[in-house]
């Protein structure tokens, strides 16, 4: 019998809205076509397929730490001003209740009391990229909240504590946005601020060593307030380098959107 491959950890950008399902900008029509590139390419870039996948999105915030346990998730339509189709699609993924048990046991050991909530449906930071993931919606999900502290250090030591789930072949997503200045993302201001984050943000998650140091003063870096008035797009990628393990973070997708810069990171 093969042994359960042990999956990596990814922070992916989930775009803005349903913005693969819509059409683009007549003066930037390709504004999105590489970043859904990218989230199609995932799955064959694993080696294996995931028995579940366990994300955070920049969606949903909690006092504790939170998991949806339904048995097949409904969706949160939470965004506002799209085309009417965007309030109709579907994306019937399983969840994994299942991964409760071992969830609740793992947090425990870090002081962490784990919540449950068997109604919330997915919102757009999961199903949209995962329309594009998982396209047969075939791979069950559990959704996983951010803490309302938005402390990055928490969401560090929620992904250190998640960490053995690798091993279990469940693939940890954080599910955000590098850069996530609404005001500012398609004004044409703040571009330079933009690239200066980026370019912190690929250094700092690569060394292990330095990494948890340098994420939790990431309001210091060049250009970390303005990509980041507010951090819940940011929280996710803590929770996926937590979970790391000692694995280097990698640049799996970089690109200019509206002129500004956009990462994915791979750690393992």
């Amino acid at each position: 019998m093969d042994a359960t491959p042990r999956l990596p950890t990814l922070y992916i950008p989930h775009g803005g809205g349903p913005c693969f399902f819509i059409d683009p900008p007549a003066s930037d029509p390709r504004r999105w076509v590489g970043l859904a590139a990218y989230l199609r390419g995932i799955d064959a870039s694993l080696g294996a397929r995931p028995k579940a996948v366990l994300v955070v999105s920049g969606h949903w915030e909690m006092q504790q730490p939170t998991i949806t346990v339904a048995q097949r998730h409904t969706l949160l339509f939470d965004y506002y001003g799209f085309p009417e189709h965007t309030y109709r699609m579907k994306y019937p993924a399983p969840g994994a209740p299942e991964l409760e048990p071992s969830m609740r046991e793992l947090l425990a050991t870090a002081g962490f009391e784990l919540g449950v909530d068997g109604k919330r449906g997915l919102d757009h930071g999961v199903f949209v990229p995962f329309m594009l993931m998982y396209p047969n919606a075939d791979v069950p999900i559990v959704q996983l909240s951010l803490q309302q502290s938005l402390d990055p250090a928490t969401h560090l030591a929620i992904g250190r504590a998640l960490a053995p789930l690798r091993a279990r072949g469940v693939l940890i997503v954080g599910s955000g946005m590098s850069y996530h200045n609404l005001a500012a993302m398609f004004s044409g201001r703040g571009n330079e601020a933009a690239a200066a984050f980026d370019v912190w943000l690929g250094e700092a998650v690569h060394d292990a060593r330095t990494r948890e140091e340098k994420l939790i003063a990431w309001k210091s870096a060049p250009g970390g307030r303005e990509s980041h008035p507010r951090a819940e797009h940011l929280l996710p990628l803590m929770v996926a380098a937590g979970a790391a393990e000692g694995d280097p973070g990698v640049r799996q997708f970089g690109e200019s959107i509206a002129g500004k810069a956009i990462s994915g990171f791979r750690f393992g």
